[in-house]
Parts: structure tokens; sequence; C-alpha cells
């Protein structure tokens, strides 16, 4: 049994017409006689949606109990028992009702489509799982129904239902879409324009990428190479050197003169190159193409221009920019240019050849570079000295060997100094050795004639082989010292991110590798304020304090340039050139982890200001509630009590002072943990501690509490008396009590004990508790879990307790009361012995 088909409808909002245009493809195909049926489809209450339902076979759905009523779903197991050829299943990511057979409705579509049945379904484009970020941060709001993408791009066919805003902001206000209470909220908050023009982009690009996607898919299963032009695709051919940026940007104007087209940025890495580009040229290469919107590629290749053309082929590129070559024109005689090589096989890909400036001036490529000068000289020396050695032992038994024996000699000699010191004392020495030769070993002997032609036809080859070989040995060698430099540079480089990947600090941790792999004695780096003044942000040296200013008198040995207005200084002895690329690879990490540095701390900027935005907001509407409902008891009690002729009796006089005294009382309470609260916060609390006796602390807080009779206080005579401060503890107790009395129908319990060297507390309620995930998230502000109905307040009790016991070098923590509730645990030092207290009960019952 073969697979089912998937049909999407995707719109970019709700209303654009996704259930109708399914509707209609299922009357449609009704009508050829396809075996078409409802398996779910809401019409929210749209009458021409409704009509189209009519005449469609809509099978019966399930039913499911949710929160004490019942609710319709799809019935998965009636659709695949009914095999129908085709059908219509609304919302694909919709989140299915506790007790249905998947928790998301596309995993029913699954199961349908694996017993072979085709489904015509719809969605959003906000609902999609790698779009639901971008649509929060447009619509503000977040999606949390959404099905993967994948899903959707399985789909046999995936139809775009296209509106544009203004006709379906139309439609909306006409009710076609909402019902007339919601038209004006909806039209102001998510139907704004700006935002269903933003979705509607988005729905056609993603549509775009797909469509793409299959062409490609098409092309490689056709195996067709050429360029189909469908979209202008630019590849900007970068070599990491300084006209790369010139290639970007003529690249990026040529890209943007036709709609949506995109632009690639390619650097091959060649594998004849031991050495490669510089990290930080690559580095600002790729900035400047994120900056000009160009997707950063580096490929390999044997051949620069096979590699380029073949990325572009790859990329279906219509057009190649590449610059003219900056190699002089000799090197251009050994070596072919680069662009003239695109060029000649590009077949129908254009190729545009950008002049620069560099071009103009040329440039020395550093591949090319010779050996060291101190083997330089060592091939001379060794040329000069071994040349004249070998001459005088020729000379002495010139009897014992013929000319062909001491060209081999020779030309051994040549291929030492090649080994040595490169070409240039290789071609001293054949030239050299040459001369020798002519002047002792050949006919006429002490002139610079050669009588017989074989021997001077014999000394022309040994010229040309010596010439040969010496260059075949002077490459190989250059290449051996380029590949040792290149394979030090990459082992220093992989320890550097190996190490900097388990580092918790990773700033510092890079300046104390850069300053031991270069032998310095002190890195750091520093940032330029607005007034010239250098701050420092890291440094290997104690002495220099981080955020300080960089003292002007102090020599550094190299600065480097990490980015605008930071850079990294070193102190030591001087730098080999050779260690220039670690030292930019150094630069180019920091800059990095400055970048990194610098988005940490403003995501926790960030991060605080909405915090303090919601706690405002939070703290704002609480506030406007919970002073408003007891300013509201005081002031009707205040003004019946006013009222002339009033004919209140004694008992109802009496009954609103107090309503009017409780009201105030709460008043005062919500502005005392108001007052605390922000003390605590801008660390303005003292705590003036002094020995206190708890259990008068305890009766005493128990007696201001709004029903004394409902705690029980049991602390024994054993308890010793704690540092701390009497306010402020009273604060904290007064405030866990209330919150027991809230939230317990039953007695609270004031238990103490002696723990250590400290003494416990214990505010004991039989309520409902508090899970354990929930056990810190209630000492946060604003905080009130469980929504009991008997609760009031801003849920500011608990974190001014908190606080206050921080203030005390005290701690608060929650635990489960055995049997059932929560219990507050207050831990104070001890520090001596109380006098004995008796019937603890008894006394409170009878102050109270």
């Amino acid at each position: 049994m073969s697979r089912g088909s998937l049909r999407i409808y995707l719109g970019s909002a709700p209303g654009v017409g996704k259930t109708f245009a399914m509707l209609h493809e299922a009357r449609r195909r009704r009508g050829r006689g396809t075996d078409v049926v409802v398996g779910i489809v809401e019409t929210h209450g749209r009458a021409l949606t409704a009509t189209l339902l009519e005449g469609l076979e809509v099978l019966p759905r399930l039913t499911v109990e949710y929160r004490g009523s019942r609710r319709a779903e799809l019935d998965t197991a009636a659709v695949i028992a009914r095999r129908p050829q085709v059908v219509l299943i609304d919302e694909l990511a919709r989140t299915n009702l506790p007790g249905s057979r998947h928790e998301k409705r596309w995993q029913d579509v699954e199961d349908i489509l694996d017993a072979g049945i085709d489904v015509l379904s719809t969605v959003n484009i906000q609902h999609l799982e790698s779009l639901n970020d971008v649509v929060q941060s447009i619509t503000g709001v977040r999606q949390h129904e959404t099905v993967p993408d994948e899903v959707v791009r399985r789909a046999a066919q995936v139809e775009l239902v296209d509106m544009t805003p203004e006709a379906l902001r139309r439609r909306l206000a006409h009710g076609n879409v909402y019902g007339a209470d919601k038209v004006n909220g909806a039209v102001a908050n998510y139907f704004r324009l700006g935002n269903l023009s933003a979705l509607r982009e988005i729905a056609l690009l993603w549509l775009a990428d797909r469509v793409d996607e299959a062409l490609e898919r098409y092309r490689a299963d056709q195996g067709i190479r050429e360029a189909w032009p469908t979209r202008e695709r630019v590849v900007v051919a970068v070599t990491g050197g300084p006209e790369s940026e010139t290639l970007l940007r003529r690249g990026a104007r040529i890209a943007t003169r036709a709609a949506g087209g995109q632009l690639f940025a390619c650097h091959v890495r060649s594998s004849e190159d031991q050495v490669g580009v510089d990290p930080e040229a690559l580095t600002r290469i790729r900035r400047v193409a994120r900056d000009v919107g160009a997707e950063f590629h580096e490929v390999s290749g044997t051949e620069v221009a096979g590699a380029i053309l073949d990325f572009a082929r790859g990329v279906n590129a219509t057009q190649i920019v590449v610059g003219v070559s900056r190699r002089s024109r000799w090197q251009q005689l050994l070596r072919p240019r680069i662009a003239s090589e695109v060029a000649d096989g590009s077949g129908d890909i254009d190729v545009h050849l950008v002049s620069h400036e560099e071009s103009r001036t040329g440039h020395r490529d550093r591949r090319n570079r010779g050996l060291p000068r101190r083997r330089v000289v060592g091939g001379f020396l060794l040329a000069a000295g071994c040349l004249v050695g070998l001459t005088a032992a020729l000379v002495v038994t010139q009897d014992k060997h013929a000319l062909s024996f001491d060209l081999l000699l020779y030309l051994a000699l040549t291929v030492g100094c090649a080994l040595v010191g490169g070409i240039w004392p290789a071609l001293s020495c054949a030239v050299a050795g040459s001369l020798v030769v002519i002047w002792f070993f050949t006919e006429p002997r002490g002139t610079l004639t050669i009588s017989d032609p074989l021997n001077a036809l014999a000394l022309v080859l040994f010229i040309l082989v010596s010439t040969a070989v010496s260059w075949v040995v002077h490459v190989a060698a250059r290449r051996t010292e380029q590949a040792v430099a290149a394979q030090r540079e990459s082992a220093a480089l992989a320890a550097l991110s190996r190490d900097l990947l388990a580092e918790p600090r990773p700033l510092p941790a890079l300046l104390d590798k850069a300053r031991d792999v270069l032998g310095m004695r002190r890195a750091v780096l520093i940032e330029t304020a607005d007034d010239g003044e250098r701050i420092v942000v890291a440094a290997t040296d104690p002495a220099l304090m981080i955020g300080t200013p960089l003292h002007p008198d102090q020599s550094w040995t190299l600065d480097v340039a990490v980015e605008d207005g930071v850079d990294l200084l070193f102190d030591g002895p001087p730098v080999a050139a050779g260690d220039q690329r670690v030292i930019n690879a150094y630069a180019a990490h920091a800059a990095i982890l400055h970048s990194r540095e610098q988005l940490i701390r403003a995501a926790q900027q960030a991060a605080g200001l909405a915090r303090d935005n919601a706690a405002r907001t939070t703290l704002l509407a609480a506030v406007s509630h919970d002073l408003r409902t007891p300013l509201a008891s005081i002031k009707a009690g205040v003004s019946t009590l006013r009222q002339p002729g009033g004919t209140l009796s004694a008992a109802d006089e009496s009954e609103l002072l107090e309503s009017v005294e409780g009201s105030a009382d709460r008043l005062d309470a919500l502005i005392g943990n108001l007052l605390d609260l922000s003390r605590i916060e801008t660390g303005t609390v003292r705590a003036h501690t002094h020995l206190v006796d708890l259990f008068d602390m305890v009766v005493g807080t128990v007696r201001t509490t709004s029903d004394p009779a409902r705690v029980e206080v049991d602390i024994g005579p054993d308890i010793p008396a704690v540092t701390a401060d009497s306010g402020l503890l009273d604060r904290v107790l007064a405030n866990l009590i209330e919150n027991a009395l809230r939230h317990s129908d039953r007695d609270v319990c004031i238990t103490g004990s002696v723990f250590g060297d400290a003494v416990q507390l214990r505010v004991a309620d039989r309520g409902p508790g508090v899970d354990d995930v929930d056990k810190e998230r209630i000492f946060a502000a604003f905080q009130q879990l469980g929504d009991s109905p008997r609760g009031e307040g801003l849920g500011l009790g608990l974190a001014v307790a908190r606080g206050l016991m921080t203030v005390m070098g005290g701690t608060l923590v929650p635990e489960d009361t055995p049997g059932g509730g929560l219990t507050m645990v207050v831990e104070l030092p001890r520090t001596g012995t109380a006098e004995p207290k008796a019937a603890p009960r008894a006394a409170v019952e009878e102050d109270s």
C-alpha cells in the first residue's frame, strides 16, 4: 500500500482564504468522482465557508472530556476505518486536547497518510517552527501551536493562498474573518498593515526557497549542469587581498539590479598554497560579505579557476565577478591569469573582470618568498668553500678521472647548495663550476676556450641540468619550510581554540596563551574611550586593573589593532616576521571574544531592564487594585459615618469603624512591604542587631496578626536568645504568619528548636502546599502561586521576608509540612540561653 499524498494550503495570516480554497478543491474533486470526506474543518462562524461544506460528507468527530465540558476533535480512527480517497483536515498545527490519540494534529495526519489516504490541510506561515521567533519579533505574539518545517516540506504540494494586506483588512472590517466585537482589536494589533506586509513577504520568500530546492533536485536528478537563470545569482571570487572589498561591493550592485538577486562570496583555498591567507584578512572579508548581504563560502581545489567554476555551477550562478590579476608580467608568463581561465571555462555564465587599485601596483606573492636569509648565506658559503676544495682535489688528481666525472661532482655540489641555500647559491655554484671546468679541465687548459665541441655540449647540458635541478630542489625546500611553519601555526591555533572552549573566562586565558607562545612579558587588551584615554579591558599583569586607564608613559613592543577602538598590546622582545600570522590570529580571536563579552553585557542589561519593566508593570497593575480596595472600604465607611441625620446603631457604627480600621491596617501593611522591598533592592536596609528573646518576639508579633486565635506558639524554655534586629524580625514573622493564615483553614503552628550553632523557628500551615519546582519561585516579588481564593496583596510578603533575613545574616527556606502544607524555616545564630517560659499557648490566647 502506497503512502498518501499531502497538499497544504499556506497562508500569511488568518482570513486569507486557506480553508475556502481547500473546500473549493474538495468540491472540484468530488465533481470528478473522487471519494472526498471532511475529517475536521473549522468554519469560525463564516457563512461562506459553511456554505461550501454543504453537500460534502462530514465524518463524526471524537468527543473529549476537558475541564468539565465536552469538546469535539478529529477522529483519526474513524477516518482510517472509512478509507476515503481524500480527507480534509483543517489547521495542521493545531494542538489536540488531552485524551486525544496524539498531542498534535499533524501527527494524526501522518497516521492517515501512512494508511494510504490523501490529505488536504491548511497552515499559516507563523505556525512553522523555524519562523516562530521571527514572527514573534514582528507581531509581538508567540505562537504556541507549531508544526515542524520538515512536515510541510515533505508535502507533495504547497499552494500559497495570497492576499494583499489592504484586501485582508477590508475583509476583516466587513466581518468576514472575526465577529464584530473582535474587529477593532484585531485591526489595531495583529492585523496592522506593517505586520501583514512582513508576514506576506516571509510566506512568499519561504515558498520561493522551497521552489528553488525542488528545482535543484530536478536539475540534479536530470544531470543538468548548465545554469538556469531563474534568478540572478552572482558569485564574487575573493582572494583575501585588499581588492576583495571592491569586488564584493561591485558584485552587490550587480545583484541588486534584479529583484530577488542572490550574492555569494567564494574564496578558494588551493592545495598548492601551504600557508594560506591571513586569518585576519579572511575575517575582514567575511564581515564585508555579511554587510553587503552575501553568503561567504570557502572551498578547496587543486586549480583555483576550476574550483570557482564548480562552485558557480553548484549554486546555479548566472554571473561571476573576478578581479584583474595582481601578478607581474613575467609571473603571468609562468602562470596564466585566473580571470582568463575562468572566462574560458565559464560557458553560459557571464564573467565580469573588475579593475582595482591593487592591479596597478602589482604585488609580490608571499607564497614565492625565498628561504630564510641565514640559509641563503649558508648556501653561498658552502658554494664558495666546497668549490675551492673540490677544484683543488680534482686538479691534483686530474690524470685519474675524465671530464664526465668532474661534471657529475660539480652537479652534486650544485644540488647540495640548492638544498642549503636555494636557487641563487645553486646558480652561482653552477656558473662558477662551469668556468672552473673550462679553465682547468678542458683543452686548451688555462683558457676559457673549448676546442672539443662535445665538451662544449656537455658543459651546456651541465649548466641546464644544474639550473633545473636547483630550481626543483629550491621549490621543494621552500615548500617544506612553509609546511613546517603552517603546521606549527595550525598546532598553535588548534591548541588555542581547544583551550579557550574549556575556559570560563576566555579573554584573560587568550592573553595568557598569546604571551606564552610569543615569549612576551605581559599582554593587555585596551579600549580607547571617546576622550582618547586607553582603558584596560583584560591584562596578564595583575598591576593593570581592569577598567582603569593605561599609563601613557608605558612603552609596548607591539600594538595590534583588534577592531575599531580596541588594541592588543605586548611587552617583550621583538617579534619575528614569521610570527605575524599567529599574532593576527590571536587578534582575530580577541576581537571575537571582546565582541562576545560586549554582547553578553548588553544582553544582561537588556534582561535587567526587561525585568524592571515587568516589575513596574506588575506593580502598577497590582497596586491599582490592592490600594483601591482598602481605600474604597475606608471611604465608604467614613462617608456612611459622616452622613447627617444617620440612624446607625452602636453595633453598626462599631462594625463600620472596625472595617475602616482593618482596611487601614491592610493599607499600612501593603505600603510597609513596598517600602521594605524598595529598601532591600537599593541596599539601604541596615540591621541593628542585639540579643532578642524569641518567645517574647513571637508572642508580640502574633498579637498583631489578623487572627491570633488561630496561631499556636510552641517554643520551649530551652530555646536561647538570638542575635537579630527585633524590628526586622518582627516584619519577617508577621509576613510569614499572615501568609500561612491566608492559605490555610486550620491553625498555624510556630515551633522553635536548636540546630547546631543556630536557632530555628518553624511557621507551619496545613494548606495546599507548594510544589518543589516552585519553592524558590515563591520568593520572587509579585508571585502569588496557586491563585488561592483567599489570597490578596501583591505577593511581596515572602520576598520581603527573605530579603530582611539576608540582611540579618540568617536564612529563610521552605519545607513540606508532614501531612500536607508548607513550613517556613527561619534560622538565626544563637548567642546564649533564654530564661524559661511556661504555658506558651495559654499566654498567647490570654493576651489576644
